[in-house]
């Protein structure tokens, strides 16, 4: 839907910044859970960077994804889910228009990001599983960090070029206690293509490759079992095992975020900007980026060495001499 469509007047009018109808008991409630959520989205995500930053055993390549997953998770939390959960609160956007630009260009950058992420967390789990002998010789941690330092580029030049090529978002008129953007018909197109539909099937396809791979597996190791067999095998069994293990849990870690991402992208393919909602737009965001506090979650549910990191940071243990070389997967 074209901006230009409607006047100065119209938009203005239909955009209104309703009064906050809360009581002061629960309008301090609601600053209290919120500050609790993006506590727990920052500390969580601040965990997951230290603990695979600070300990050598950590340096996988898979690992490497993980934090590149939990910087953006970090940073969701300390800037966009706060001055969400703000602007939900009070009613308002009391931040001003140049802030305003500002935040949805972070919010687009940190939103694609955790998706290309995720994406390149799919496509590493199929290489491993598809062609593990491959995948150990060729893929290395500097070639991961490479990847990624590369995929934060190219997603931090496309939204620059997203916000400024798209006319409407830098020449609309901003109504005071408001904060939206507005899509052109082509940008729209772009944008779905770009952030959603190329992502989430490679996604889609590498997983469904992945159990696929991951049965077979299943079916080899229990043929292996039933036999008596050399040390290598037993061996080459272990890995495989920790792969499909952590295929597994990584695939927990995109169904979780496809869930919370799915109301988001729905709202946006089938709500009209005329009738637009502040609170309806405001709470599917709120749905997609409370994914970065529940990443941590799925962490410390299903890998036993993030719960061993956890007690080593909190006990101050990371300061002690070569504590860098603890084994953690053990």
């Amino acid at each position: 839907m074209n901006l230009t469509e409607f006047n100065q007047s119209d938009r203005c009018e239909h955009f209104s910044c309703p009064e906050r109808s809360v009581s002061p008991a629960v309008y301090i409630l609601l600053y209290v859970c919120s500050a609790a959520v993006v506590l727990l989205t920052v500390c969580g995500n601040l965990l997951v960077i230290i603990s695979v930053l600070h300990f050598k055993q950590l340096h996988t390549p898979t690992n490497m994804l993980v934090l590149s997953l939990a910087v953006s998770d970090f940073l969701v939390g300390a800037f966009v889910m706060l001055l969400m959960f703000i602007w939900m609160i009070e009613s308002c956007w009391i931040f001003g228009r140049d802030f305003c630009t500002v935040f949805w260009i972070i919010c687009g950058f940190l939103l694609i990001l955790s998706i290309y992420n995720i994406a390149l967390i799919a496509v590493d789990r199929y290489l491993a599983l598809s062609n593990p002998f491959l995948y150990m010789n060729k893929v290395s941690v500097r070639i991961t960090c490479v990847v990624i330092v590369f995929s934060w580029c190219v997603v931090g030049v496309y939204i620059l070029a997203f916000m400024y090529f798209n006319g409407n978002f830098t020449s609309s008129v901003f109504c005071p206690g408001e904060c939206f953007y507005f899509l052109d018909e082509v940008w729209s197109v772009i944008d779905l293509i770009y952030s959603f539909i190329f992502p989430l099937s490679v996604i889609i396809i590498l997983y469904t490759r992945v159990f696929v791979i991951a049965k077979k597996h299943d079916t080899a190791i229990r043929e292996l079992n039933n036999h008596t067999r050399p040390k290598t095998q037993k061996i080459t069994s272990h890995s495989m095992k920790s792969e499909r293990k952590a295929a597994k849990v990584l695939g927990i870690l995109v169904s979780v975020f496809l869930l919370c991402l799915l109301p988001y992208f729905t709202y946006s393919l089938l709500g009209d900007f005329k009738e637009l909602q502040t609170d309806t737009l405001q709470k599917v965001m709120i749905v997609g980026y409370f994914n970065s506090t529940i990443n941590p979650v799925i962490y410390a549910l299903f890998y036993p060495w993030f719960r061993r990191c956890i007690k080593l940071i909190i006990t101050l243990q990371i300061f002690q001499t070569d504590s860098a070389l603890i084994n953690v997967l053990s």
